[in-house]
């Protein structure tokens, strides 16, 4: 199956009416929740450096807003299709509402490639972004942040076109904001970090420690750079990771099957976490292809690139030695797959639930600029543990009672909540 093939937002509508007849759930809650409850689709004109005009295409879905503001990152991604920013917003949903914070989903994105075009450039797609959907978003309304390929820069960008608009300070507008212009302290490392404490709190159940747990990650942007530290830190061992090659235009696995060192490697990437393949093959690191990832010997496998990583046809390559998925990223695993993982007895931390911890930091971020009151690194990834530990458990403990696929447990809780928002709003 090509990229072009898979559709994330059948994908996503498909887990949805598999857990909505679970739940019994009534047919207007059920089409209400279905569908996206806006979209904008717009063009972006930038004056090129070179005096050249181009037109991007931009996005932006609000997926639900009944529990809150709609609350999601902004892509800039050449393969992006109004499909996944689709996909991406109706899982935003579901990530804010298993996490239970006051927030809905949305998602935006922009059909570029940050890597080919001047920081210049990049600006003006970012200003030309806010121009578009102006009127229709903001503090009380929908709340974007970074995304792949999307940075702290690209939000005070954005933040600075909205508040020129808007006449006035809006911090609240955007998150994942530089830390001194309203940014949060822990924000950068709380997506990874999220990921690495469900993994810890899985391992517990499973009657394991993650010392001495070995863990393939596939990745290596801002998600797998942070969760390889902690998941070391812990005393596991990761032995490899993956990302995309600029200078080839493919993607590689790198591995060291006595551990990488992901200071290291971060030392050699670019801000888009792109390795010296070079300089690594100079540190001893093995060089593989980059779908290698999913091979590997290793106790646990943490996706944390793009949808449809595990599919159909890679799902047979897991080693079995594998005893946990950990979803970094969003959609990693289609629902073929999620047969074959059931059967083979694999547990699984589905991705909404996995990789909240960037949304729930983001919740603090915003939180913490409405009130003009800034926390601590130490407070801000306290509260994150607490918030993701709760969430978790509260998501195993409903899998084991109802004996049900840890993702489906995590959809019943999500869906339910959002659900009774729209019984109690009159929407249904």
């Amino acid at each position: 199956m090509t990229i072009r093939e898979f559709n994330p937002f059948k994908m996503a509508q498909s887990q949805f009416d598999y857990v909505a007849d679970m739940l019994g759930l009534e047919p207007g809650v059920r089409e209400l929740l279905r569908w996206p409850m806006r979209e904008f689709h717009f063009t972006i004109p930038v004056r090129m450096d070179d005096g050249s005009t181009r037109v991007f295409r931009g996005f932006r879905v609000q997926h639900n807003d009944l529990r809150g503001p709609a609350k999601g990152g902004i892509r800039f991604h050449p393969q992006e299709t109004a499909d996944t920013v689709r996909a991406l917003a109706t899982w935003m949903t579901w990530k804010c509402s298993v996490v239970d914070i006051p927030l809905g989903g949305g998602k935006g994105g922009v059909v570029c490639d940050p890597r080919k075009l001047s920081s210049r450039e990049q600006e003006q797609i970012c200003r030309g972004w806010v121009r578009q959907v102006f009127r229709n978003v903001g503090p009380v309304l929908d709340v974007p942040a970074p995304d792949v390929m999307t940075n702290g820069q690209h939000m005070l960008w954005m933040l600075d076109e909205y508040e020129t608009l808007a006449g006035g300070h809006y911090p609240g507008f955007i998150t994942g904001k530089p830390v001194g212009m309203g940014g949060s302290l822990g924000r950068t490392e709380a997506t990874g970090f999220g990921v690495i404490y469900c993994v810890r709190e899985a391992l517990k159940r499973m009657g394991l420690d993650i010392k001495g747990m070995v863990a393939a990650f596939q990745g290596f942007g801002n998600v797998a750079q942070y969760g390889t530290r902690l998941f070391r830190d812990l005393g596991g061992c990761v032995v490899s990771v993956s990302c995309w090659d600029n200078k080839d235009n493919v993607p590689y696995v790198y591995r060291r099957m006595d551990g990488i060192d992901p200071d290291f490697l971060m030392s050699i990437a670019d801000k888009f976490g792109s390795i010296d393949k070079e300089k690594a093959q100079d540190a001893g690191y093995e060089v593989l292809p980059g779908d290698a990832w999913v091979e590997q010997e290793a106790d646990i496998l943490i996706p944390c690139a793009l949808e449809n990583q595990i599919n159909a046809e890679t799902v047979s390559r897991i080693h079995p030695r594998v005893k946990l998925i950990a979803e970094g990223a969003n959609g990693p695993t289609t629902q073929e797959a999620d047969e074959v993982i059931k059967s083979r007895n694999i547990q699984l931390i589905p991705d909404f639930l996995c990789n909240a911890g960037g949304v729930t930091c983001s919740y603090f971020e915003q939180v913490q600029c409405n009130m003009n009151f800034f926390w601590t690194r130490d407070d801000v990834l306290k509260r994150l543990d607490e918030t993701l530990t709760r969430a978790f458990h509260g998501v195993a403990d409903l899998a084991q009672e109802r004996k049900v696929y840890m993702r489906d447990a995590a959809y019943m809780i999500a869906i339910e909540r959002v659900a009774q928002a729209a019984r109690l709003r009159g929407r249904a």
